[in-house]
């Protein structure tokens, strides 16, 4: 196992990244690379700093100490504005969006310039990338009328009508039904067809085995390794408790 790999181009890499609040050290000098088009899941018992790590690569979050590369291009992330900027996008557990607005406005919300919106344009950009990725939304349609599934279809092509290129998921399956979870899986395959690279926060090793190419296992703030995203489920879970397992939870 290795924690970068030299596996191919990279789509972003953290190096060194070191989080504290007060006491508590979130994140421990964590080294991250993700491969231009995979689906790398980033596994970890709660509390790990999985989801601390990926608030730092959307600007969420400051780190104190480490350094962040897109494209092989170091960056400086002070806010979402400017992961978003370098092509980074975040689909949080609790979305941003507005409920009584439609599909269209929440899309277009926080991008417009000037005092008129061009709510046509914003249409068409949200066909264009539903059509693009086969992501099932309607334009027109009103948020809070939408299933939790939905929503969450809504707040990737937000990302992507932002011409996102690195898309993180924080535990996107949590609020989701089986087959809201099948329907999400098949869109993070065309992602990866098209080039996108997908960062995949979850504690479920059946759902990571599943879906990732590679996984990077952290625990108390620290990154254990990465491995293939077939490996075993005995040994992820050993590499998550920091012992050997019986039972594999899922």
């Amino acid at each position: 196992m290795t924690t970068n790999g030299g596996r191919g181009d990279l789509a972003a890499e953290l190096r060194g990244i070191t989080k504290r609040f007060g006491d508590l050290v979130a994140n421990d000098a964590v080294d991250l690379a993700l491969d231009k088009g995979e689906v790398h899941a980033l596994l970890g018992e709660n509390g790990a700093g999985k989801t601390t790590l990926m608030r730092i690569l959307y600007g969420l979050t400051t780190a104190d100490a480490g350094t962040i590369a897109v494209d092989d291009e170091p960056v400086t992330l002070h806010a979402p504005r400017d992961a978003i900027a370098a092509g980074i996008g975040m689909v949080t557990q609790h979305f941003s969006l507005v409920q009584p607005m439609s599909v269209t406005e929440n899309v277009i919300l926080g991008r417009a310039s000037g005092a008129r919106l061009d709510l046509e344009a914003a249409r068409r950009s949200v066909e264009e990338a539903a059509d693009r990725f086969g992501i099932a939304v309607r334009p027109e349609a009103i948020v809070e009328d939408l299933s939790v599934g939905e929503q969450q279809r809504v707040e990737i092509v937000k990302a992507l009508a932002r011409d996102c290129r690195v898309l993180i998921l924080d535990e996107p399956t949590a609020v989701l039904v089986p087959q809201e979870v099948d329907a999400l899986f098949e869109t993070l395959r065309r992602l990866i067809d098209e080039g996108l690279s997908v960062v995949f926060i979850s504690h479920k090793l059946g759902e990571v085995r599943t879906i990732s190419d590679h996984v990077s296992v952290m625990r108390q703030g620290r990154m254990v390794g990465t491995a293939p995203g077939d490996t075993d489920e005995r040994e992820l879970a050993r590499m998550m408790v920091g012992r050997p397992t019986f039972g594999v939870a899922r």
